[in-house]
């Protein structure tokens, strides 16, 4: 019997890492795009040292990206992709909140993310914090990241992929995979945009 018992409890984490795999690999599939809800209160502080929470981002739809300045390849690649769609939409991108939320406030200071973000859309917003508030943030997000011991005492993160398109209420309307194509993209923006 006990066998029986640690083969369920080992299937049940084989699907759990299987689903959550499809999830960061494919986005949840169109019906239950709806279903998804993520996010929750925050008190985090801008590149210019203003605090901002979730209630501040109400009102206007927003696009949200958890990565870090020192990310080599993926978040740069996110952000360019962000300013490609925020000069698509011309002057309705205004209409949007686009925010980039660090998972590593040990380096991303407010002047470090200020200077990082000049080389993308000025509209694009950095957020940092405590580590402690960016964890809740991670979590109520589903984010996962995880510092990376590199040799000489250096380090990198690990870490999801996904972009969260929001509503004007904070609530989540799609889950937008990396690498998804620039056009597919705006049109999800595009009807993010459309009034309810």
């Amino acid at each position: 019997m006990r066998r029986i018992l640690m083969l369920a409890a080992g299937l049940a984490v084989v699907v759990f890492a299987f689903a959550a795999y499809e999830l960061e690999a494919h986005g949840p599939a169109p019906s239950a795009q709806n279903s998804i809800q993520m996010g929750g209160p925050f008190h985090l502080v801008d590149q210019n040292g203003r605090s901002v929470s979730d209630r501040d981002l109400l009102g206007k739809p927003t696009v949200m990206f958890f990565g870090f300045t020192y990310c080599p390849d993926v978040c740069p690649t996110t952000l360019t992709d962000m300013t490609v769609w925020l000069k698509a939409l011309g002057p309705d991108a205004d209409k949007l909140n686009v925010v980039y939320v660090t998972i590593d406030p040990e380096r991303d200071t407010p002047a470090r993310l200020k200077s990082y973000l000049t080389a993308f859309d000025p509209r694009i917003r950095g957020l940092t914090g405590t580590p402690r508030a960016i964890a809740e943030a991670a979590h109520d997000y589903n984010v996962y990241y995880q510092k990376v011991a590199l040799q000489g005492g250096e380090y990198t993160m690990d870490h999801s992929t996904l972009i969260y398109l929001m509503d004007a209420k904070g609530h989540t309307a799609e889950l937008v995979q990396y690498g998804t194509p620039n056009d597919q993209v705006v049109a999800s923006l595009k009807r993010l945009l459309k009034p309810a």
